[in-house]
């Protein structure tokens, strides 16, 4: 706290009780000293800079406490100390940064921790139980139950949709729900280390898909920087020992389906009557997907999760049903902290951390399945990762240009 020396002309005391209320709604406001008429000065000790106010001749003091009276000059000044104090710099603003740094790191750690544990759990899963139509139905219903539980109890405000966002968010669920369905489905027939690597192959996409439905023109160091990402997820594809035609191509179509997420998810931020906040959005497209996987799953599977159906098919129900609550509730938090990281974050250092994350959960999975890699797909692996992390590099620095 620091004592600031405010020159002024004897004001009338009256006004320090009509502003009482100014004093009590500004509990950093306080006055040291009412009045020293005799050199006309008020100390204040405040956290504010120091400021000084004087009037030119003692002789125009009646024609103050004329104005004090009114309330002018005692409001003028309290918009010069609201000012300074929007202006100045807090005390606190470094341990602010120290807190939000602190609690970005918390959030890559636990997203990072959470997407290794869902591919554990779901690689498990998926190797005894062959469906993946059915466990993608699974964890939209464990998300979908997980929100409705968050709005009902407050934690996050429930919003209120329109008609017109409604229909702009139904593709957005459709693809989403086909990406995940694609996923659990190569998780299903390759390694995890495998599928992830295909997935590596998401910028490549973004390019072709943004300039199809966004007109955006990539530049020469974009195109340049896909080149190591193609050949190296090429070369892990030749010599992968788990490799799979279904498998690699269900890790391409989700690749396909959530980079088209993307580019409809920044159609619709851009009308700004019908965006919605990252977290709302990715809730609504869950309970949206849950409902869009129902039917799909009757077609396509039946009903294949019934107690009776686990013990005919010889399968552990209590280790199937806990590892498959694990797996939801793993997606579903990868999932949402995913968006708030990207809240706090520019789309270029979440790019940087999904590389990362790529990377990690590749190691992950080969040291807990023991997955036989040799060595030209392990270099494969690495090319494509280290393509994937100079295109995000190379985004930040040439923006891409809008064609007309």
């Amino acid at each position: 706290m620091q004592s600031n020396a405010y020159l002024l002309s004897p004001p009338h005391p009256s006004s320090y009780l009509s502003n009482a209320e100014f004093l009590y709604r500004n509990p950093n406001f306080r006055l040291n000293s009412f009045l020293n008429k005799r050199k006309g000065v008020c100390v204040v000790s405040s956290s504010y800079p120091c400021l000084t106010y004087s009037s030119s001749a003692y002789s125009n003091s009646r024609k103050w406490n004329n104005n004090i009276k009114s309330g002018y000059d005692f409001r003028c000044c309290n918009k010069a100390i609201e000012r300074a104090h929007e202006t100045a710099p807090s005390s606190n603003s470094s341990n602010n940064s120290l807190s939000q740094r602190l609690e970005l790191g918390v959030l890559f750690c636990l997203w990072y921790v959470s997407n290794i544990y869902f591919n554990i759990f779901n690689k498990q899963v998926l190797k005894v139980y062959p469906y993946p139509v059915t466990i993608s139905l699974i964890q939209f219903a464990i998300g979908t139950l997980l929100i409705l539980i968050m709005w009902t109890f407050n934690l996050y405000k429930r919003p209120k949709i329109t008609k017109s966002q409604l229909v702009a968010i139904v593709p957005l669920a459709i693809v989403h729900t086909m990406g995940n369905l694609c996923t659990n489905m190569s998780l299903g027939k390759v390694s995890v280390s495998f599928t992830h690597t295909v997935k590596a192959l998401e910028p490549f996409f973004s390019v072709i898909i943004s300039a199809l439905f966004l007109g955006e023109v990539p530049t020469t160091w974009v195109l340049s920087s896909l080149v190591p990402v193609v050949g190296g997820v090429a070369m892990a594809s030749l010599t992968e020992a788990s490799f799979d035609w279904v498998g690699f191509w269900s890790a391409m179509g989700s690749n396909l389906a959530n980079q088209s997420r993307n580019v409809f998810s920044k159609q619709l931020m851009v009308k700004k009557e019908e965006s919605l906040d990252n977290i709302t959005l990715f809730s609504i497209i869950t309970i949206l997907s849950f409902a869009l996987n129902v039917p799909l799953t009757l077609c396509m599977e039946g009903v294949k999760f019934s107690p009776s159906f686990l013990q005919s098919a010889g399968l552990d129900v209590r280790e199937l049903c806990v590892r498959t609550l694990l797996s939801g509730l793993c997606f579903q938090a990868h999932q949402q902290i995913a968006y708030m990281i990207l809240q706090r974050v520019s789309p270029v250092t979440h790019s940087v951390g999904n590389c990362v994350k790529r990377v990690v959960v590749i190691v992950s999975s080969v040291l807990f399945f023991k997955t036989p890699v040799s060595p030209i797909n392990s270099i494969g692996t690495g090319i494509a990762l280290a393509g994937v992390f100079l295109y995000s590099r190379v985004k930040q620095i040439n923006k891409p240009k809008i064609s007309e």
